[in-house]
């Protein structure tokens, strides 16, 4: 019993002595970590005051401009240029800095701080959104494939049509970090999404009638086709995109639906009559539901329609 207890005494005083370097390290941590926010807002204010005194510059240069001879007008175009750059250095910049959200971040998650700080976690974001993005699209097929040709219930309907809406809406916030991270998201890309969001919960509401019944196998025909292009597209465009990266002409944050350069036609044969004929099915797809809806309007009350 004795020796038990000397032996409990010792690991008690081990534990205590590592307690009091976790409490050195701790308290280190603090004060690195108030230098660090220091100099956030150091920098921070700094880019606010530059990007100022640019703006200014830039509306000065514009109005002498006017006036010049050819000689200061080659001047004049070259601060231009040399300011247009600065001003991509500043984003770079902001990308690691903290800074507030937009709307609709704010609306979301509230004035919360997303800012990443190091290249491997912002990485490690983006390469989670992309992931997402493909596992969703399986699901989403097998889902289409399901309601289209073994469930015919409402319920299941309704399932797919809300992970749908919550797809897309994910989608939505997880672009907004992306971008207050650095990431040069396409506006249309993201604006897209916001429109599938508001579709999708069309389809969610839409009561269980006639046009409903009309439109749903159309629908989730369509639903099938799209996910099996984006589940091809993705594939294409990740390698393409692993080969812009490994030779620097792509930021690591860029996403599988930007860059692409004229070498790239090598690999795309396989993929362009599957983007082709969706395109084309796409637009006449359209086209032939809203004549049926219109038609169908006259008809009926669905609220939908009205």
């Amino acid at each position: 019993m004795v020796l038990q207890l000397e032996r409990y005494q010792r690991e008690w005083r081990e534990l205590e002595e590592e307690f009091q370097q976790l409490q050195e390290t701790h308290k280190v941590y603090r004060q690195k970590l108030e230098e660090l926010n220091n100099l956030q807002t150091a920098c921070s204010s700094s880019i606010r005051k530059q990007k100022r005194k640019l703006k200014d510059l830039k509306y000065s240069l514009q109005r002498c401009k006017h006036t010049s001879s050819p000689e200061e007008s080659d001047l004049i175009q070259q601060i231009n240029t040399q300011i247009k750059d600065r001003q991509n250095v500043f984003f770079d910049m902001e990308a690691y800095l903290p800074k507030r959200n937009g709307l609709y971040l704010n609306l979301v998650l509230g004035n919360v701080n997303v800012t990443l700080l190091s290249n491997q976690a912002k990485f490690a974001y983006k390469d989670e959104y992309e992931k997402f993005k493909l596992y969703l699209t399986i699901i989403l097929l097998l889902g289409a494939v399901a309601c289209r040709f073994i469930l015919h219930y409402r319920v299941t309907d309704e399932v797919f049509n809300f992970l749908l809406v919550w797809y897309y809406c994910t989608l939505t916030i997880r672009e907004s970090i992306l971008i207050s991270n650095g990431s040069r998201i396409k506006g249309w890309w993201v604006s897209h999404h916001y429109v599938s969001t508001f579709l999708s919960g069309v389809m969610l509401t839409w009561p269980d009638g006639l046009m409903y019944q009309m439109f749903r196998n159309q629908f989730l025909a369509f639903s099938i086709f799209q996910s099996c292009v984006q589940f091809l597209q993705y594939y294409y465009q990740s390698g393409c995109l692993y080969r812009l990266r490994a030779l620097g002409k792509r930021n690591h944050l860029d996403l599988t639906v930007e860059g692409f350069q004229s070498w790239m036609w090598r690999g795309l044969t396989f993929l362009l009559p599957f983007l082709f004929f969706g395109h084309v099915s796409w637009r006449t797809w359209l086209l032939h539901i809203s004549l049926i809806l219109f038609y169908l309007n006259t008809r009926t009350r669905d609220f939908q329609s009205c």
